[in-house]
């Protein structure tokens, strides 16, 4: 049977897509770089590192921006071509396959489409395809992005009805078929849906990984809005009671994180700022910060004190995140860890 790996089963490392000149990074590609730059070092001190790049130039590119880290023997490069760099949704989820003999690992190569093709995916979809992985590659011809999808690793399974029930993905699909596919694909023996909960800015349709995630088999960290002032606390606070329901049958725990100060593009819509986007690593966890300043704000300390409550054996690591929400998503959103056995 397939178990979807927890976010922290042990890690060989984790994959990233450098942003360059050809992505929708090139107005701000300095800045998105030193974000790169900093997420790349913060993973290096704990694993190694994939780095997506297009040929030699761009890795040299890259090398040299890294400065010393550049020849860290944690790190590795792959050279393709992609559209975007968002990792987490066009790279592959790795689950473990118990046959009752040997525990293996496999790699499920979903499809991508963009968010339903709202941005060309094209070469983000073929990204898994070109990559020689060490354990086998299933390819499965429905559409799901690794940002929609929350696992314990002990058949609990954490999602969005706007997401995974949006007719944008697959619109021959109703929830019994989805379900069936989560139970069959993932192991999901519980799948907690929310049916609430969004953020403004978001263009993957209500990422699970935006909104509420699982710290460990027993203990969901979650987006809480306390000001009803905010556009977003109908909804928030609608989600919020979701998983405390969720949460007393299952005897799980929930730690809340603040609301992200609110943040603006230039034409004045807001961006979606989220300290749930964090990534969980060997020993650490790495979270987004939103000041433009080298001073955190109030509400980055506050969340890095809760995600502490939430992993109290790790590391918990602020990494400023203020250009990626430029391109609507965050930290997560541009990693996929790797766990041992992949590569």
């Amino acid at each position: 049977m397939n178990t979807l790996l927890a976010e922290w089963a042990p890690q060989w490392g984790v994959m990233i897509a450098w942003p360059s000149e050809h992505t929708d990074w090139a107005d701000i590609l300095n800045d998105a770089e030193r974000t790169y730059c900093a997420l790349a070092q913060a993973i290096l001190a704990q694993e190694n590192l994939l780095i997506l790049c297009r040929d030699d130039t761009h890795q040299q590119r890259i090398q040299t921006t890294l400065g010393e880290t550049g020849a860290h023997a944690r790190l590795h490069f792959r050279h393709l071509d992609y559209n975007d760099t968002w990792a987490r949704d066009f790279g592959p989820l790795t689950v473990s396959c118990d046959d009752g003999e040997n525990d293996k690992k496999m790699l499920l190569d979903f499809d991508f489409n963009g968010w339903g093709n709202k941005f060309a995916a094209e070469q983000d979809n073929a990204v898994s395809q070109k990559i020689h992985w060490q354990c086998a590659v299933k390819s499965i011809d429905v559409v799901l992005e690794g940002g929609s999808v929350e696992s314990n690793g002990n058949g609990l399974l954490l999602t969005t009805s706007h997401c995974l029930l949006n007719p944008n993905r697959n619109p021959t699909l109703d929830q019994a078929a989805v379900e069936a596919l989560l139970r069959q694909e993932f192991g999901a023996q519980h799948i907690l849906w929310l049916h609430s909960g969004h953020l403004e800015g978001d263009d993957t349709d209500a990422h699970i990984d935006t909104l509420a995630r699982f710290c460990n088999d027993t203990t969901i960290a979650y987006v809480q809005c306390t000001d009803p002032r905010d556009s977003h606390y109908p909804a928030l606070a609608a989600m919020e009671a979701e998983l405390q329901a969720h949460a007393r049958e299952h005897q799980l725990q929930l730690v809340p994180l603040p609301m992200a100060e609110p943040a603006y593009d230039d034409d004045g819509h807001r961006l979606p700022a989220t300290y749930a986007n964090f990534l969980i690593i060997n020993n650490a966890v790495l979270m987004p910060t939103y000041s433009n300043t080298s001073t955190a704000t109030a509400a980055d300390t506050a969340a890095l004190a809760q995600l502490g409550k939430a992993f109290p054996q790790h590391q918990i690591i602020g990494v400023p995140c203020v250009p990626l929400i430029h391109q609507h998503g965050s930290l997560h959103c541009v990693t996929m860890q790797l766990p041992e056995g992949v590569l």
